[in-house]
């Protein structure tokens, strides 16, 4: 072993140790609590907690009393989806309008940039002044003699959507059955006959699991009060003025690395404008939206301060797990149920990082 090896390892192994205890060590502290009924109560008493297995987790998505979990849930789903393509949407479209070369393209670059110069605090106290429904946007009206809007914004009881939790599963085996069939569809149309009749074998298995089986019953009785909350609308609003200012400057990147005459050779071979992003730009910039998806959506899981902030804590329309996890945690003192609010949001992100950290690791091992 060389001496510049043996240089570069010393340097870096207080690093590794200290990465070791302190992010992955806790992380198992936290599993292992997880699976235990530790509480401030066996603490002030000098108990020793008890492992209990996955009674948590089961209780969690199941039990009687942590419906509140279950429509945190809910409302990730739907403000991760939402907010994403708010993003997406918001960011391409400015970054296509600047991309025309406009005169002050650096001014409004710049604007529109400064949003992400803020924390979520911030924006969500800015924001809920404006979602004020006594005093914030829906007063607008008013200054041009109209009547002052009624939108309730953030503190909305409005849902859409509703669904019952029991029924859960019989919903995300519909879902399931879709994805495989359209699994087998897409593999047959490239004419890859080993993977369509697989995706068709998996069909006929969800297909038989959901006529023959009985995929509803997650909870003992039927639990309504889900689907989506209306309120969810402010914190997307909020969200996303914050961060289309980042899928922005990556569109942006990515259309000035486009070659102009690539563009000019698809006109010259009659290709409309739009013709030309729907056939050239929007296929080059799918790596791009991935990365952003990527990002946004693991942005989005572990969301806290803005909602904590527009909601307080106690408007369950806006909830999310990180502020369960918080309460349940630090106020209602349940140390095992909480580690398990947060390894489920662990395993939410690593679900949305890990494939694209190993498709990026693999692709640079291929370089």
């Amino acid at each position: 072993m060389n001496r510049d090896r043996v240089t570069a390892i010393l340097m870096l192994t207080p690093s590794v140790i200290l990465l070791a205890i302190f992010v992955y060590g806790f992380i198992a502290w936290t599993g292992y609590t997880s699976v235990t009924d530790s509480n401030l109560r066996q603490q002030l008493r000098g108990e020793t907690a008890e492992v209990v297995g996955l009674k948590n987790y089961e209780d969690l998505f199941t039990g009687l009393l942590n419906k509140r979990f279950r429509v945190d849930m809910t409302n990730t789903v739907f403000f991760t989806i939402l907010f994403i393509v708010a993003c997406l949407g918001v960011g391409i479209l400015l970054a296509i309008l600047l991309d025309q070369k406009i005169k002050g393209e650096s001014v409004f670059r710049t604007i529109f940039l400064f949003p992400m110069a803020l924390s979520f605090v911030v924006t969500g106290v800015a924001w809920k002044w404006l979602f004020n429904p006594t005093s914030g946007i829906n007063v607008l009206p008013t200054v041009i003699g109209l009547p002052a809007g009624q939108f309730q914004w953030f503190i909305s009881e409005d849902r859409w959507l509703p669904f019952n939790w029991h029924d859960l599963g019989f919903y995300i085996a519909l879902i399931l059955l879709g994805m495989a069939l359209l699994f087998t569809l897409w593999q047959w149309s490239k004419k890859r006959s080993q993977w369509a009749a697989f995706g068709a074998a998996l069909t006929l298995l969800l297909l038989a699991w959901v006529t023959l089986g009985d995929p509803r019953s997650i909870t003992p009785i039927r639990e309504d009060g889900h689907g989506f909350n209306v309120a969810l609308i402010a914190l997307v609003v909020a969200a996303g003025w914050q961060m289309s200012g980042y899928t922005m400057a990556m569109y942006l990147a990515g259309l000035r690395g486009i070659s102009e005459d690539l563009r000019e050779a698809a006109r010259v071979d009659g290709c409309s404008e739009l013709q030309v992003y729907r056939r050239i730009i929007f296929p080059l910039l799918q790596p791009i939206t991935l990365s952003a998806m990527i990002i946004l959506g693991h942005i989005s899981l572990k969301i806290f301060d803005l909602a904590y902030t527009m909601g307080g804590g106690n408007n369950l329309f806006i909830d999310m797990p990180g502020i369960n996890m918080f309460f349940t945690t630090f106020r209602a003192s349940e140390f095992g149920r909480g580690a398990a609010i947060a390894v489920i949001m662990l395993i939410m992100v690593a679900v949305v990082i890990v494939p694209y950290l190993y498709t990026q690791l693999r692709s640079e091992t291929h370089l």
